[in-house]
């Protein structure tokens, strides 16, 4: 073969290979509002890196539920490449989602699958990030109050705790009124210690539907709630809770207006942004008895909280494929590593990735202590789309003194009754 023939098929196969992703638009729902302007960011350097490909962030607006915000959109017609979904919400979109069972990231993944996997064994999406939840501490006003984290197992010594933070001249707590975070996460630590596990999640589920289970007779929902008429009592925001906003809680906790603040490690962003301390910060559990040794009062929530699936109905070929190599990059390149650990400050579910952050991230070593200690507690994603907005209403409700404990457990039974 003559080097001029050499030249040209070598030419030939660098234009097919360029052509695979010829300006390849493809788009991400992005349901973790959190990192909008990070994700923006790791938009930009895939997209420089890939050639042919550009990718789009496309945010949910705070008003929308993950469910409602891609159901909308596949109505329109108008599906993302990528959705960033809740676990329990990916079996609802199963039919719209590819298969990504044969991805090699599969088997580098410390995910089970078990949330997002069909009957038939096809995993519907990719595992982005491992998250945990609790009562985060600002370290310094503690210490200033004369308080030991380490020793709040029960709802008594917790309301000590706030007590002395109190008397320290520094506000107890600040409770996020959001309905993802009271509904989905907090009394996810109800859930969560009732069920255990999926299967257990599926068989409570199911009897609260039926009425053979009942919230108001629930062990784990009566002391959590307990627990929250104390944090009600000594809520910096107790005069207006539900005009405290999602900005306004990280800066309390950073700057030490506050000793404790309920809510996961996703926070971090915007809490490092007010703290002089770095690592001046960590989780307790939100115990749920006056017992130490109770199930569930020494451990957190951890799991993976957030996974993508790729859309199969609107979505061309290209783009499928397009979506593929974002994930793969994600995984398996340097600067997608970054990404996920730097750039948007989580911890991934990949085995292989072991990049260490940059800079400190008190919540996620709080957490990997926790791992390590073996002191976690089942991620609960509540199989119901309208859990947030009904359930979270009613437990603001409660928050705000609307309704008092009774007329609650009767809306959240009455929730569950009537889902089918």
């Amino acid at each position: 073969m003559t080097r001029k023939r050499v030249v040209a098929m070598l030419l030939i196969l660098s234009l097919f290979s360029f052509s695979a992703f010829a300006d390849v638009h493809i788009t991400l729902l992005n349901t973790k509002a959190e990192i909008q302007a990070q994700l923006e960011d790791v938009a930009k350097v895939f997209s420089a890196e890939s050639s042919g490909i550009t990718l789009e962030i496309q945010p949910v607006q705070a008003s929308e539920s993950p469910f409602q915000a891609l159901s909308t959109l596949y109505a329109s017609g108008n599906a993302p490449s990528l959705a960033m979904m809740d676990p329990a919400d990916i079996p609802l979109f199963a039919e719209k989602f590819l298969d990504l069972r044969k991805e090699k990231w599969v088997k580098d993944s410390t995910d089970d699958f078990e949330a997002v996997k069909t009957k038939s064994g096809a995993i519907m999406a990719f595992p982005l990030t491992v998250e945990g939840y609790g009562l985060i501490y600002n370290k310094a006003v503690l210490a200033k109050a004369g308080v030991d984290p380490t020793k709040i197992h029960t709802t008594a010594a917790l309301e000590e705790a706030f007590k002395k933070v109190q008397a320290s001249g520094v506000d107890a707590l600040i409770i996020a009124p959001m309905d993802w975070s009271l509904a989905a996460h907090f009394l996810g630590v109800a859930y969560s210690v009732t069920a255990r596990n999926q299967a257990g999640l599926e068989s409570f589920i199911a009897d609260l539907k039926t009425g053979r289970a009942d919230v108001a007779k629930n062990k784990a929902f009566v002391g959590l709630l307990d627990t929250f008429d104390v944090m009600k009592k000594y809520n910096a925001g107790k005069s207006d809770p539900l005009a405290i906003t999602l900005d306004e809680c990280p800066a309390l906790l950073g700057r030490g207006k506050v000793g404790f603040y309920f809510m996961g490690d996703w926070a971090w962003p915007a809490l490092s942004s007010f703290a002089s301390d770095q690592n001046g910060f960590g989780f307790i559990p939100v115990p749920l008895s006056n017992n130490a040794s109770d199930f569930g009062n020494s451990g957190i929530p951890v799991g993976v909280t957030k996974y993508i699936g790729i859309d199969k109905m609107q979505n061309t070929p290209e783009q499928q494929a397009a979506a593929r190599t974002f994930l793969d990059w994600l995984v398996y390149s340097k600067s997608g590593q970054d990404a996920l650990v730097n750039t948007c400050s989580i911890i991934p579910a990949f085995r292989n990735i072991t990049l260490s952050p940059t800079a400190p991230h008190p919540l996620s070593e709080s957490i990997r202590t926790y791992v390590a200690q073996k002191n976690t507690l089942f991620w609960v994603s509540i199989p119901a789309p309208d859990h947030w907005s009904k359930v979270g209403a009613s437990m603001q409700k409660y928050l705000a003194g609307k309704i008092d404990r009774r007329r609650l457990y009767t809306e959240i039974n009455d929730f569950w009754k009537s889902t089918k």
